[in-house]
């Protein structure tokens, strides 16, 4: 029995060996291996990432393609010369399924780059910055994936109810700012925990950033508990199907919401926390910010800016059907947007970006708008900025040209503004990453 289970060994190990050499050269001819990684453009080659994002050590991977086909965006990893290589790095949303797939662990999670630093809010594991009392979770803080805002919520509202409640009428345990999945399951956490809580809201409706995203966009996170509600098993629901969830948890739990109201600053008097909002001013022991990383979205700072059909989010496509709508940005929002008014009976679509092409979209956003564009369904102009809005046209600079586009709507998508004024003003310390694991 002994000689037989040598056997037995020895020919596992042949096997295990075998797969590792020749399973590279199998998916360097398979789907995996679609793109040589000289073919790409020099300069796309060097685009840096925006989130977190994996780094791959040479002197460890053996090729196998387990991170290839675990990456939930597809085409970000692509294995060449018998190693992964991230050749889409703008697109990479910071999952992390590739590092827990490794089979030999050649995969690092990191914020930055050697080249470009990320800024990161300093915070302990329990998610408390270096002021006292106040607490940082979700996008804000680096980690922007659903799944992972939830439970960072959860993990600093839990630290936060074994401080105790208050014994003043006047004062709060805790105000949540922020109705985003990471401020939501806190404050269900708070509710769960009877602390006497708050949460604040600039937007008249919950859900942070996902509110804004365009109808039936499908959304990327990952199975995870949400307080009060249960296990979200789907790895991947559309806006409509998530809106659904938080609305349904809210209603239940009856949570204290106060959307439309703006947190305009964050800090300490004395023992206590204190949030001013164009309301009220509030007082707490403790404070959550869960507002994400954009802020308030960024403007062009273009004459008719102001203009009431210039708006910076798409929510109801349909509303525009029959107008000539301009979209202005070159990120997977923009790109998204164009595709849903351009869905429309009767819409003509322009899609504008300042760029040569759609570096920041993931790839199927980029095959999505070429496929449109083939089709006549939006128009692209690459390599153009607008230089004024009016009431009926928008003036736009394209290579040496000025053109004038008949319009009726403008959608401006180019990104938010970090809430550094809001972090400075309470005091609160940022670390530029470079690489940081």
């Amino acid at each position: 029995m002994t000689g037989l289970l040598w056997i037995v060994v020895v020919v596992g190990v042949v096997v295990v060996v075998g797969l590792a050499l020749l399973l590279p050269r199998y998916l360097k001819h398979s789907a995996y291996e679609s793109i040589e990684l000289d073919e790409l453009p020099e300069d796309l080659r060097k685009r840096l990432p925006v989130s977190l994002h994996p780094v791959i050590d040479p002197n460890i991977c053996m090729g196998s393609g387990a991170c290839v086909a675990a990456c939930p965006e597809g085409k970000i990893l692509r294995l060449h010369d018998g190693h992964s290589h991230l050749v889409h790095p703008e697109a990479c949303i910071g999952h992390g399924a590739c590092a827990r797939e490794c089979p030999v662990g050649a995969i690092t999670l990191v914020f930055g780059t050697a080249e470009r630093g990320v800024d990161i809010p300093h915070v302990t594991p329990s998610f408390e910055t270096n002021v006292k009392g106040i607490y940082i979770a979700g996008e804000l803080g680096g980690m922007g994936l659903i799944r992972n805002a939830v439970a960072q919520g959860v993990q600093a509202m839990q630290h936060i109810a074994k401080r105790g409640h208050s014994k003043d009428p006047g004062v709060l345990d805790v105000v949540v700012v922020g109705a985003g999945p990471a401020g939501l399951a806190a404050a269900l956490i708070a509710q769960d925990k009877g602390l006497r809580y708050v949460v604040v809201d600039q937007e008249t409706v919950l859900g942070g950033t996902i509110a804004h995203y365009p109808r039936n966009k499908l959304i990327m996170t990952g199975p995870f508990d949400l307080p009060g509600w249960g296990r979200i098993k789907k790895r991947e629901l559309s806006k409509e199907e998530l809106m659904q969830i938080w609305v349904e948890a809210v209603t239940k739990s009856g949570l204290d919401l106060r959307l439309g109201e703006r947190c305009d600053a964050v800090g300490r008097e004395g023992d206590l926390c204190v949030v001013r909002t164009a309301q009220e001013t509030l007082r707490a022991r403790h404070v959550l910010l869960a507002i994400g990383r954009r802020g308030t979205p960024r403007t062009l700072g273009i004459a008719g800016e102001e203009l009431p059909k210039v708006a910076y989010a798409l929510r109801e496509p349909e509303d525009y059907a029959g107008l000539r709508v301009l979209v202005i940005g070159g990120g997977d929002s923009a790109i998204e947007a164009a595709l849903s008014l351009a869905e429309q009976p009767g819409t003509t679509v322009t899609l504008s970006y300042r760029g040569d092409r759609f570096f920041r979209a993931k790839p199927k956003n980029q095959e999505r708008i070429e496929a449109a564009v083939a089709a006549g369904a939006v128009a692209v102009m690459l390599g153009s900025n607008a230089t004024r809005i009016a009431r009926d046209s928008v003036t736009m600079s394209h290579g040496d040209a000025s053109v004038q586009l008949p319009n009726d709507q403008v959608f401006i998508f180019a990104g938010g503004v970090l809430p550094t004024g809001l972090l400075a003003g309470a005091g609160i310390t940022m670390e530029r990453k470079f690489g940081t694991r």
